[in-house]
């Protein structure tokens, strides 16, 4: 068992984004009740009045108004209908800013993990992707707007740190249609990680 701390409120209660999937990368997610973690090696801010690829560009609805909740909770939603996607809460309670996971790589439960992705373990495609990775740590919509401080996922922080040089960023994926936001280079990820997702801004 590796040696770690649970990330406090403090970490993700900061009005930018782009800070917070910066700091993320490299940290541990973890499902207590479950015996699966994995580190986070990619993730794509969202946020902000001029950001028409948030979800919460236009105000607040029923699917969204988790993103203006407490920071510190999880943002999860459903894409096209099939695939959850694990986002973080960051910013004050009422402005809605989130980070969408990407790409994790297993760190605990490789087994566990391959299986329900019906992979083998060791296989990129594991964690590869914010659908993929939902999927093999068992992420749960009913877990959506739940504490990541004391719920059932956590994210811990044991010790990893990245230099500027190890970091690359690009534009997000699949928002072409959000007019200058589609260029925000708000993708992050741990360079050369063979676990980011292949897809293409």
């Amino acid at each position: 068992m590796m040696r770690t701390k649970f990330l406090p409120r403090s970490f993700y209660a900061r009005e930018d984004p782009v800070k917070v999937a910066l700091d993320l990368l490299g940290k541990i997610i973890r499902i207590p009740g479950d015996g699966c973690a994995a580190r986070i090696v990619e993730a794509e801010a969202y946020g902000g009045p001029r950001d028409r690829a948030s979800h919460a560009w236009r105000g607040q609805t029923p699917r969204n108004k988790t993103m203006f909740g407490p920071p510190g909770t999880a943002y999860i939603y459903l894409c096209y209908g099939l695939h959850r996607m694990l986002n973080v809460v960051t910013a004050p309670e009422g402005i809605a800013a989130a980070v969408l996971i990407r790409g994790v790589e297993p760190v605990e439960g490789h087994e566990r993990m391959a299986r329900r992705r019906k992979c083998v373990p060791g296989d990129p495609r594991v964690g590869a992707g914010p659908g993929a990775l939902a999927q093999a740590l068992g992420i749960k919509m009913s877990w959506d707007g739940c504490d990541l401080v004391s719920g059932p996922i956590r994210i811990e922080d044991d010790g990893m740190r990245l230099r500027h040089s190890q970091i690359e960023r690009g534009r997000r994926v699949g928002v072409n249609y959000a007019g200058p936001a589609a260029h925000f280079p708000w993708r992050f990820s741990i360079q050369g990680n063979p676990w980011v997702s292949r897809a293409k801004a």
